[in-house]
């Protein structure tokens, strides 16, 4: 920045997948940047990515991590862009050096949502319903409850999903609630699950702004877009979830929220049959949000989750 609301870049490139919901996300960051007037045009820059091109394979086949932005990273450490919007979920928790994440946006709803044919709710799906849901996380825990569900992978965009409820006569699918109602379609909600029988991927809900960690002019630009609350709470489950050495398609979920001035996060790690599962809740200062992450994989890996971790790895 050279002088009070003067920038050098004339231009500033924000990279996204090329999804309607990618490009929501996008699409707000600019408009919020574009409130500044500050002088400069942004433009939005679409990347496939490794995830949008293999929709044939369920993810966790073809390896979970950084599978929606290892290709828009090379794009930002090469200069093409200057900035890069992810859903927080999808982002890895080893970054390349040159790159880090400068904000995250203050979460929508963190929850799972139920999506079904006829508007069933959850406790009157029938016997034996076939649930679409791409995530290995939500598969476990709906068999923990439901152990009669059949699952079956669903992959592609969210309008993709939601279309796959009535071309492949499933009963009901399962999506994130923060996509649903970021586009506009809260209305196709038959319910939202609630956080003890469904907890939440590391991240959901919050968006993600990578950007070059010496690009001054953009990491000013984006400080506002950073959320304090939602940056601590995600920071503390990106730490448990590091600790594990998992990726986004594994049993292993995490969410955390502050209250009286301390975090609490809870975590799980599951079989992918749901039959057993390690779950707990700790609490701690905010300053140590990492540390406490750090110390609930700890936990349940002591407790049984390493054996569940290397039976799942093995298979995938």
């Amino acid at each position: 920045m050279r002088g009070k609301g003067v920038f050098l870049k004339k231009t500033i490139k924000i990279g996204t997948r090329g999804s309607q919901l990618a490009l929501w996300q996008a699409n707000w960051v600019k408009s919020e940047l574009e409130k500044k007037d500050a002088g400069f045009v942004v433009e939005i820059i679409k990347i496939k990515t490794t995830g949008d091109k293999i929709l044939d394979v369920p993810l966790a086949k073809v390896g979970g991590k950084g599978l929606f932005v290892k290709e828009i990273e090379e794009a930002l450490l090469r200069g093409d862009i200057d900035m890069a919007v992810h859903s927080m979920k999808d982002v890895p928790t080893d970054l390349p050096k040159e790159l880090h994440l400068s904000a995250i946006t203050e979460r929508e709803d963190p929850r799972d949502a139920l999506i079904s044919k006829d508007k069933r709710p959850f406790n009157e799906l029938p016997e034996r319903a076939k649930i679409g849901t791409s995530s290995l996380r939500r598969q476990a825990q709906l068999l923990h409850i439901r152990p009669d569900f059949r699952i079956q992978q669903l992959r592609g965009n969210l309008d993709t999903r939601i279309r796959k409820l009535t071309t492949e006569d499933l009963d009901a699918i399962i999506v994130a609630a923060a996509g649903v109602r970021r586009m506009g379609w809260a209305d196709k909600i038959t319910e939202y699950l609630s956080i003890d029988d469904s907890l939440p991927a590391i991240g959901q809900g919050a968006l993600g702004i990578e950007c070059r960690i010496d690009d001054k002019e953009i990491n000013n630009l984006l400080e506002p877009f950073n959320h304090l609350e939602t940056s601590i709470c995600v920071k503390a489950e990106r730490a448990f979830l590091k600790k594990l050495e998992g990726g986004c398609q594994v049993p292993i979920a995490a969410y955390g929220i502050i209250k009286d001035k301390n975090i609490s996060l809870t975590g799980l790690v599951a079989g992918i049959d749901g039959v057993e599962m390690h779950k707990e809740k700790i609490e701690g200062k905010l300053e140590d949000a990492e540390k406490i992450g750090i110390e609930l994989a700890e936990k349940l890996l002591s407790r049984g989750a390493d054996r569940i971790l290397k039976e799942v790895y093995g298979r995938i």
